[in-house]
């Protein structure tokens, strides 16, 4: 379990001001206390936040953003604020380009997480929302600091060595993400948090899996080496675009490793509070790809995974009115 770490006192506070000041996103010239923020906060303030969480996850997370949407009232707000805070740290990766720079950024959310659970957050929009779903939700500090040391482990920008690498990373970063999520639902239950284990797992492989495309457009590629080696398909197959075999060989089997977790956690089903319901939607999504991917004989590289499904917003609707995820 990934440990909090503080900031020093002296100097290191001085370049940590610094910092907040940098890669914030926006211009924090002064944090002010809990108590000030409760004075200050206007109403205006707090709807430019949440838009500002809100038109993050559109952009970047649209999947989690429609799964967010048919999450209870009480619990919308919140949900969508940690799929913000998650895309603020997954875009460090792909958005600096030198990995100090990353990791002076990770420090600032680290910072940042230890001053929101002091009622002390920076003035920043991702932030300041996470404090306030930290006050209403009782939401717990060791799973956000989990993600961003998974996500700060992840600036190296290599190749996962293994499948349990890939598995690992997931479970820290997407699973830790949903056991937020089920916080936010009231939902503290241990059938529940073995089953969204899983679903976190089988999200990131699969997460791994759709932005082959993309990363192999960057000459970069991030799928496990040992089953890449066991089919004879070297990183140059997956750069250039190949459609081979062995190519789709490795994709099948590591899309056959997130349907094994979906099937794991269907076998919590029957234990699983009702209320945990939302927080699972994802698991439609991660259906759904897979259908596709089946679909195309494993082709990766095929136009048509790239394409967003228009009917996935209606197959959301429909589970989330039954009740019915996985």
């Amino acid at each position: 379990m990934a440990q909090s770490v503080r900031l020093k006192h002296g100097s290191s506070a001085i370049i940590n001001a610094q910092q907040r000041k940098i890669f914030s996103g926006v211009l924090c010239t002064q944090r002010p206390t809990g108590a000030k923020c409760l004075r200050t906060s206007t109403n205006a303030t707090k709807q430019h936040d949440e838009k500002y969480c809100l038109d993050l996850v559109r952009s970047r997370d649209y999947d989690g953003f429609v799964c967010s949407l048919l999450f209870p009232d009480a619990a919308r707000r919140a949900s969508l604020t940690l799929r913000a805070f998650n895309v603020e740290l997954a875009q460090v990766k792909d958005s600096v380009s030198q990995k100090n720079i990353g990791l002076m950024r990770m420090q600032f959310w680290k910072a940042a997480v230890e001053d929101i659970f002091r009622d002390d957050p920076p003035v920043q929009p991702v932030s300041m929302e996470l404090w306030r779903a930290v006050r209403n939700h009782t939401l717990t500090k060791r799973w956000m600091l989990r993600i961003i040391n998974a996500r700060e482990k992840d600036l190296d920008d290599k190749a996962y060595r293994n499948l349990q690498e890939l598995e690992t990373y997931a479970e820290q970063v997407q699973s830790s993400l949903l056991y937020l999520l089920l916080e936010t639902l009231g939902v503290r239950d241990v059938h529940a948090d073995h089953a969204a284990s899983h679903i976190g797992k089988a999200q990131g492989i699969v997460t791994c899996l759709r932005a082959t495309p993309f990363h192999s457009r960057h000459r970069k590629v991030f799928l496990p080496m040992d089953i890449c080696m066991l089919h004879g398909a070297s990183q140059e197959d997956f750069i250039r675009g190949s459609r081979e075999q062995n190519v789709k060989d490795v994709v099948y089997d590591i899309a056959s490793q997130a349907h094994v977790h979906l099937q794991h956690a269907r076998s919590f089903c029957k234990n699983v509070p009702a209320a945990a319901v939302p927080a699972f939607l994802q698991t439609v999504v991660l259906e759904d790809f897979l259908q596709r991917i089946r679909k195309t004989d494993f082709d990766i590289f095929h136009p048509s995974i790239q394409k967003r499904n228009p009917l996935l917003p209606i197959e959301l609707y429909l589970r989330s009115w039954k009740k019915q995820t996985y």
